[in-house]
């Protein structure tokens, strides 16, 4: 059974960097997309990037589209999220997460394995 450990959230400036990291044990190769989300306070969770390990193909929330990049180290089994020119509005619980199938979007309810959750918080 996949399981996922988030780390590397913490308190950054506006305009600072952060990288996340997501720990992925029992991989399944039925499990190739690996989503970031993240929810604020009295928000809906929303989608931040997906990774198509198949052939690394990504794809981006509107919100964060130039400044995060999603990646992976096969060796480690480790999902990265690189935040860069963060906002006060990034600030959130951050999520890692496991599509129920092959190929996803960035819809909530088709990712079935979710990590414990990392808090980035963003000054101004």
């Amino acid at each position: 059974q996949v399981q996922l450990v988030e780390s590397g959230g913490g308190s950054v400036q506006a305009g600072g960097s952060l990288r996340l990291s997501c720990a992925v044990s029992g991989y399944s190769n039925s499990r190739k997309s690996m989503g970031w989300f993240r929810q604020a306070p009295g928000k809906e969770r929303e989608g931040v990037a997906r990774l198509y390990t198949g052939n690394g193909n990504t794809i981006y929330g509107d919100s964060v589209k130039g400044r995060f990049t999603i990646s992976r180290d096969s060796a480690t089994n480790t999902v990265y999220l690189q935040m860069n020119s963060l906002k006060t509005e990034d600030t959130a619980m951050y999520y890692c997460a496991a599509c129920v199938y092959l190929y996803c979007d960035l819809k909530v309810s088709n990712y079935d394995v979710w990590g414990q959750g990392t808090q980035v918080t963003v000054s101004s």
